[in-house]
């Protein structure tokens, strides 16, 4: 599997929410005038700064608001998963994994944090110790949102090589969330890999059928299982696109060289 595909969350631009930016407090919870001290308050307003930051890419101005709201309340979970996604974001894998470790010890049944630390051990090969983390979070009764946790799960069984799990675990978070572009295209790499090439085609296709949804990536690999097929009318199409579209991409560079293995 590539790097571009199997990269941090910037690297694919289809791969939006593999990770679970937190939020200040738990919505399953009734909150009370006694929950709402000074401080839980201060450390809610930097907390919700400091996601907004990360979300535009501010990273060290994320870490500042961050840093404030564990000031305001030590025992803020939240916070230290958010933590612990900025110093990933910044390459700082200690201090990263102490985040989310301590993120844990303070909530051991949250299956974002878990969701977060998964990905991050994908990152760094820990391919076992993330499986983990994901099977956790996906056991958590009250998980919202397990079509997220099995693309990245799904993502990183591919990446550790095992193409056959991913593609079952991919299937079932298509099943949940067949409009997510991200599973369909992740599903059909991983179904070309395995050399199922009609249905790699099927999924590809219904993503670049929607014009918003297409980009370098998705036609560059549509062209790739096309060749696969020995289509070669589909694969001049497919290249024609993405030398129209998207000239400057390193999909349209791979296309005019015909590096399509690489």
């Amino acid at each position: 599997m590539t790097a571009r595909l199997l990269g941090w969350c910037a690297a694919l631009v289809l791969l939006a929410g593999c990770v679970a930016v937190p939020q200040p407090g738990d919505p399953r919870e009734i909150v009370t005038a006694s929950d709402q001290t000074d401080a839980s308050k201060r450390a809610g307003v930097r907390l919700e700064l400091a996601a907004a930051y990360f979300a535009r890419g501010q990273g060290t101005t994320a870490l500042d608001e961050v840093k404030l709201a564990i000031a305001a309340k030590p025992d803020m979970a939240e916070a230290y998963n958010l933590r612990g996604l900025i110093y990933a974001s910044l390459g700082e894998v200690p201090l990263a994994e102490e985040s989310f470790q301590r993120a844990l010890q303070l909530n051991p049944r949250d299956a974002d944090t878990m969701h977060n630390y998964g990905f991050f051990l994908c990152q760094q090969r820990r391919y076992p110790e993330a499986e983990r983390q994901f099977t956790s979070a996906l056991d958590q009764p009250q998980y919202r949102d397990p079509p997220r946790t099995l693309l990245a799960q799904g993502i990183c069984q591919a990446r550790s090589g095992d193409f056959a799990r991913a593609e079952r675990t991919l299937s079932r978070s298509y099943e949940l969330d067949p409009a997510n572009p991200a599973t369909a295209f992740n599903l059909s790499e991983v179904l070309m890999r395995r050399g199922e090439l009609e249905r790699a085609r099927f999924y590809i296709g219904r993503v670049n059928a929607v014009p918003e949804l297409s980009n370098a990536q998705t036609l560059w690999l549509a062209a790739r299982i096309e060749r696969r097929l020995g289509n070669l009318t589909g694969v001049q199409a497919f290249g024609r696109q993405l030398r129209e579209r998207f000239p400057q991409s390193p999909e349209a560079l791979n296309y005019e060289r015909g590096r399509f293995d690489d």
